[in-house]
């Protein structure tokens, strides 16, 4: 039976199981939106392009399908860039759809006319224009199938005012059955033996180790050789990070206690680590062997050439590590019970920074007090997304929402609205620095039109807090990181949300658990010192670390 292609595309997006787009639509795409009214997909109207598409990655990264955004042409468009950029970088599926005018007659010259395929092209997988009804099917399992393969990203799809229009009797195509490749026996032979001979060997877990099976054959690897690991920011909570083995997160780019660790270790296995990270440790040649375990060959740099990988699927990869390896009695671990242990005593003091403003070492101990474990927390970006990375403990996958690739500011509110999308019954909490907070700030409208429990932590300098660290650290003068804000919790209230000020460092805790608890969407308005931040990260924590040297 003939039907409209924009009908047909959309039962295209219901073959691929999608439950939500989020949109901001325009009048190109009226035809579509029709279509969504009537289907069993729900189209979650936006207040923002960019808003749109951070939500629809961040359901990517949890669920491991597309998420899906729809924009329209032009200037809808163009503030795609920034959530395409955000999931081709962070690795998270993403189907973003665009409008266009109609192709094969115009009376608007180019009015709002961009070549938005071509400008698509550095920060996507895949990006086409669709020419015909025809093309339809192909056109968006592809889509959906470049968006999710490993290694996962950003996918585009122009629709013109006219295809969708047209009538068509195709049909969706049916997703093909795919299994990843292995890595081959040889090669895992020669990671045993290298791991096997040496003497401290060391565990590293990247972003590409954030999967539910790859986290469990972790787990395992880790309770059957006892061996001393650390994580990247991006692959927080893959291991439990509250248990004895945990060595730190490489939030910092050198001088941390980890860093110590790294130093010592004569083998690194290191599972998962995507490039787009910093590098969480610099290879020099000859000191140690590294063993890349990841879904794709390494992409060797001046730091990071290893001598062994383990190329193909990584759950399958540390499971035949396992079915060979055991715990070796001449593995001296000594040391990195030390590193370990200086750093917990480090972390210990977090809940005695007790002054006002706060700290984020005070902050990040709140947070961890009245969060449980399978509470999600959603960052920005800032100075106390480095706090958090190196400070709170997570003890599950895709607990920590962070953003260590593109590291854009203004994702933080959108993606703890995609995560509590997918996880309905979980505590989320969005931490956001003023500036990146005010950058989407108009979603606050969305959370509450949705009626969503949700709770926002504003971190408020008043100022670009990062940047201006970095400019101190530079011995510059400080210039043109100061702004002022409204009134926050007056701000949150014209939404109908509730705003919640924080006066004094011991409110901040009850503050939340009353908030987390509550239905409803809550922001707090928090003021925060990065005062003594130089001091600490460059100064102080280097020093302690310094002090540590393994035996010979």
């Amino acid at each position: 039976m003939s039907k409209q292609a924009a009908e047909l595309f959309v039962e295209c997006l219901e073959a691929e199981g999608v439950e939500y787009v989020f949109a901001v639509p325009g009048e190109e795409n009226l035809d579509l939106v029709e279509a969504l009214r009537v289907s069993n997909i729900e189209m979650v109207v936006n207040r923002h392009e960019q808003g749109a598409g951070f939500m629809a990655a961040c359901y990517g990264r949890l669920t491991g399908k597309p998420g899906v955004c729809l924009s329209t042409l032009g200037p809808g468009a163009t503030n795609l860039v920034t959530p395409a950029a955000y999931a081709q970088l962070g690795a998270m599926p993403l189907v973003m759809i665009t409008g266009q005018k109609p192709i094969k007659t115009s009376k608007q010259g180019h009015f709002q006319i961009v070549n938005v395929v071509r400008l698509m092209e550095p920060v996507t997988h895949y990006t086409r224009q669709v020419v015909s009804a025809a093309t339809i099917p192909a056109r968006v399992r592809e889509a959906f199938r470049q968006a999710a393969e490993e290694r996962p990203g950003a996918c585009h799809l122009e629709l013109p005012e006219d295809i969708l229009r047209e009538d068509t009797d195709e049909k969706p195509l049916s997703a093909s059955r795919v299994r990843r490749p292995v890595a081959e026996n040889k090669a895992v032979d020669t990671a045993v033996d290298a791991i096997t001979r040496a003497r401290r060997p060391l565990l590293m877990i990247g972003a590409g180790a954030n999967r539910k099976l790859t986290s469990r054959m972790l787990n395992r690897f880790v309770k059957k050789t006892g061996m001393p690991f650390f994580s990247t920011q991006m692959g927080k909570g893959v291991v439990d990070e509250t248990g004895p083995l945990f060595l730190g997160n490489a939030a910092m780019s050198e001088g941390d206690y980890v860093h110590r660790a790294i130093e010592a270790a004569d083998c690194i296995i290191n599972v998962g680590h995507d490039v787009v990270e910093k590098p969480p440790f610099f290879m020099d040649q000859g000191k140690r062997t590294v063993i890349h375990v990841n879904f794709f060959s390494a992409e060797v740099d001046p730091v990071y050439f290893p001598q062994i990988e383990l190329t193909g699927d990584i759950a399958n990869s540390i499971w035949q590590l396992l079915e060979r390896i055991k715990a070796c009695d001449h593995w001296d671990f000594e040391f990195f019970t030390r590193v370990r242990q200086a750093l917990a005593a480090d972390l210990d003091g977090d809940k005695d920074y007790g002054g006002f403003p706060l700290h984020p070492r005070r902050v990040v101990h709140e947070v961890r007090q009245v969060m449980p474990d399978d509470g999600i927390v959603a960052l920005d970006n800032g100075l106390y997304k480095v706090w958090f990375a190196r400070h709170y403990r997570a003890t599950r996958p895709n607990t920590v929402l962070l953003d260590n690739a593109l590291a854009t500011m203004g994702a933080g509110l959108p993606v703890a609205m995609g995560a509590r999308m997918v996880h309905k019954k979980r505590r989320v909490l969005a931490v956001c620095g003023d500036g990146g907070f005010m950058m989407n700030s108009q979603e606050l409208e969305t959370a509450v039109r949705m009626k969503m429990d949700l709770v926002v932590l504003v971190l408020r300098d008043d100022a670009y807090g990062m940047i201006g660290w970095k400019q101190k650290d530079m011995d510059l003068p400080r210039f043109g990181m100061d702004f002022s804000n409204p009134d926050l919790v007056a701000y949150t209230e014209s939404y109908g949300a509730t705003g919640h000020r924080i006066t004094t460092a011991d409110e901040l805790g009850p503050t939340l658990e009353r908030a987390l608890a509550s239905p409803g969407v809550h922001l707090l308005d928090c003021p925060l010192d990065y005062s003594d931040s130089q001091e600490l990260l460059f100064e102080t924590i280097p020093e302690k670390a310094r002090r540590l040297e393994p035996e010979q």
